[in-house]
């Protein structure tokens, strides 16, 4: 892979203008080179300690079940980190915040509601674990991520949930999950790509879907 500056990136001036191969490293250099050179790009964007590059979008797609309501609204007991409404043509913003701490990224999301207060979700990114990237979603949660190419975007997908007690870790029965996550992160060009996500239950099915277009904010 070139680095960043030969690509002609646009990134912050917080940005270090070389490779970051913690994405890269998850994927075989076939499946890597099958992704458009936009997300390789701003998958190899490292920041600096505590800076944050954000992303700008709007919710185009949503829906959530009676089951994925509920588990939405069990979810917000660890902090919500699961959509609780099913809103179109509202705002979405999505900070990605450089830890070097954890050697991993603070993703904070930021969705809007036609009334109220807007959601804020909040996760940690950790390139640990048995698959080698993990989901951090606070009170000791976490969700261990495979990482796939597919028809050209890069695809997320859960591959069981952990909960850390007394320095110890546990897997979650699926009983106590909503099931499985898939988060699909496709280009769009002109600088706009996709993030969509999808929780199928193995009971209830499909339960959650939430899609929103961004575009990286002018530094």
């Amino acid at each position: 892979m070139v680095s960043l500056r030969h690509l002609g990136s646009t990134a912050p001036a917080n940005a270090r203008l070389h490779d970051d191969h913690r994405f890269r490293a998850l994927l075989s250099p076939e499946d890597w080179g099958r992704l458009p050179v936009s997300i390789w790009r701003r998958f190899s964007k490292r920041l600096v300690d505590g800076a944050t590059v954000v992303y700008v979008g709007e919710v185009d797609q949503a829906e959530i079940s009676r089951a994925g309501f509920w588990f939405a609204q069990a979810a917000r007991l660890i902090g919500g980190p699961l959509p609780t409404s099913a809103n179109t043509g509202v705002p979405m913003i999505v900070a990605v915040t450089e830890d070097a701490a954890s050697g991993g990224q603070i993703w904070t999301r930021i969705c809007g509601r036609p009334h109220g207060f807007p959601q804020v979700i909040h996760s940690a990114k950790r390139f640990a674990g048995p698959t080698g990237l993990e989901e951090y979603l606070g009170w000791g949660l976490s969700m261990s991520l495979r990482v796939r190419v597919t028809d050209g975007a890069l695809v997320f997908h859960s591959s069981g949930y952990t909960v850390s007690v007394a320095g110890r870790r546990w897997p979650l029965p699926r009983w106590l999950t909503p099931g499985d996550l898939t988060v699909t992160h496709s280009d769009l060009g002109a600088g706009a790509f996709r993030f969509a996500l999808e929780i199928v239950h193995p009971r209830f099915g499909r339960i959650i879907r939430q899609s929103a277009v961004f575009r990286e904010s002018a530094p």
